[in-house]
């Protein structure tokens, strides 16, 4: 993407999603304001041809359909990173894959010691075990060249496997009252994706055709509608066509900055607003809230580091050259902000309006801590390796 007022894009787009944040938590917290942010989330939308019809209030709507556009982008950078980028050879991705299986297990260990492995909010346990990447990257972009390179390639690739591991993770937790009849229908769709692609269709209307049939089968299912948004974007070709031009790469240009500065800051503004009229002690210091922030802020910077650091010391992986433990642990403590995947995942595994408040204040008190103390841990680490090779 080229720069948005004079900033790097990953900035941007991080300062979009954190004003849409903020302006979803005002206008919820504003007497004025309050009625018309709850009546427009709540205001049904319908979609009809003939006797099908697909009715739902705006927030589900961003949730079901939008979010599975995200996911659709999310699918089409991991195939990329598998086939040709960091993801494509064992010696490169071998310690971001090790950090993320940390950043995902200590989190939910953590999630699950705090609220009780038998308690009702233990189906939550996911809701800290993910990175935001727009946020983290965002953050990370503050830093510009003191970061080494072999460093955001680690945030990066650490990213993307925790999004491919909270796609296994919706699709295995978060499916319920399966309908035999639209998954047939969603099975034929995929089986019509997968002709397509194996004989090298390169006509992206037809895959997009498809890919919306799929989605309103698999909303109608019981399995959660974004993962709709998954299986086109493995199903579309990542090499050239005839013509020269690959149809994933040209969607995935074109997808960025919608994604980036539509779709993800109106999920941050519809799920971020949390009431704060009233809020006790009690509320902050709830089970549920402490879980998600604790998982997100030492979950994350305990499981990645540990990992990353028992994998090396074994001779499983090794680190890049100028890349220092200090620098490494305000990495791991960026992948805390776990913002738009675990508001989305909280979104999944609770029903109710307090425990959703609940999960939103842990997510926004968790990433914010890791955003912040990450940050002073970075700067802090890439000061001194600056005045070190200074001297």
């Amino acid at each position: 993407m080229k720069k948005v007022l004079g900033l790097d894009p990953t900035l941007a787009a991080g300062i979009t999603l954190a004003m849409a944040a903020l302006a979803g938590l005002i206008f919820e917290n504003t007497p004025v304001l309050q009625p018309i942010y709850d009546s427009m989330l709540t205001t049904k939308a319908t979609w009809a041809i003939g006797e099908l019809a697909v009715s739902k209030p705006l927030i589900l709507w961003i949730n079901d359909g939008l979010m599975a556009v995200f996911f659709l982008l999310v699918a089409l950078e991991i195939k990329r990173e598998i086939k040709e980028g960091s993801l494509s050879s064992w010696q490169q991705a071998s310690l971001p894959v090790y950090g993320a299986i940390g950043g995902i297990t200590v989190p939910a260990l953590i999630f699950l010691g705090v609220v009780g492995i038998e308690s009702i909010e233990a189906k939550g346990w996911a809701i800290p075990a993910a990175t935001d990447i727009a946020f983290a990257l965002g953050v990370l972009s503050l830093f510009g060249d003191r970061v080494p390179a072999h460093l955001k390639t680690f945030l990066l690739t650490l990213a993307v496997v925790d999004d491919l591991a909270a796609i296994v993770i919706i699709a295995l937790f978060y499916t319920s009252n399966l309908s035999v009849f639209a998954l047939s229908i969603a099975a034929l769709c995929l089986s019509a994706l997968a002709v397509m692609n194996l004989r090298g269709a390169s006509n992206l209307t037809a895959y997009l055709l498809v890919g919306f049939v799929l989605w309103l089968a698999v909303l109608k299912s019981g399995v959660h509608a974004t993962l709709a948004g998954v299986a086109l974007g493995f199903a579309i070709p990542l090499a050239p066509n005839a013509k020269g031009k690959s149809l994933a790469r040209s969607l995935e240009h074109d997808l960025h900055p919608i994604v980036s500065f539509a779709i993800l800051p109106l999920f941050a503004f519809g799920n971020a607003g949390v009431p704060l009229t009233g809020l006790s002690l009690e509320t902050l210091m709830a089970p549920l809230t402490l879980a998600v922030a604790a998982g997100l802020f030492f979950g994350n910077q305990i499981g990645i580091v540990g990992v990353v650091f028992l994998a090396e010391r074994i001779g499983l992986s090794k680190r890049a050259e100028g890349v220092t433990w200090p620098m490494l642990y305000g990495i791991a403590c960026l992948a805390g902000i776990g913002f738009t995947m675990s508001l989305f995942i909280g979104g999944l595994a609770f029903d109710t309006l307090e425990q959703q408040n609940m999960v939103r204040l842990g997510v926004l008190s968790g990433s914010l801590m890791s955003a912040l103390y990450g940050s002073f841990v970075l700067y802090s680490a890439t000061a001194a390796s600056a005045t070190r090779q200074a001297s």
